[in-house]
């Protein structure tokens, strides 16, 4: 049986106090209440930064302005692959409100806090880049 390969984008947020957004999953899904950058699945035929503005409002009732990937990163879970791909984006209202419609929680941390959070593998290695403790 062939592996699954998944898209996945994830969105780098960032506020006026320099601070990122991340959100956590779910109880009841796929690897349940870790951290992550909020963001989702790309469907077929769907451009990385339509499926992202969608996944970001459908998660958070917030509209984002999709900006440059920022990271890009491959990671082999034990039944599927993941093509994850991390763009910089902007809130287009920042005063909006983060709902949880498809997040447990959200946090707005800095890069040194993310450490106290538990991440998926995939997200963990995006963090790594981004800290640069990964080439």
């Amino acid at each position: 049986m062939a592996r699954r390969h998944i898209r996945v984008v994830g969105a780098m947020l960032q506020n006026a106090e320099g601070r990122y957004l991340i959100t956590q999953r779910p109880p009841k899904a796929t690897l349940p209440l870790l951290w992550e950058f909020p963001g989702g699945r790309v469907e077929e035929g769907e451009p990385d930064e339509q499926a992202l503005a969608r996944e970001i409002r459908e998660e958070m009732g917030v509209a984002v302005e999709v900006l440059e990937q920022a990271l890009h990163t491959h990671h082999e879970y034990p039944s599927y692959d993941i093509d994850f791909r991390v763009y910089r984006c902007r809130l287009t209202s920042p005063e909006s409100a983060i709902q949880h419609l498809r997040v447990h929680d959200h946090r707005w941390v800095t890069l040194e806090e993310m450490s106290k959070y538990q991440f998926p593998d995939a997200d963990a290695k995006t963090l790594a880049k981004l800290l640069g403790l990964e080439a």
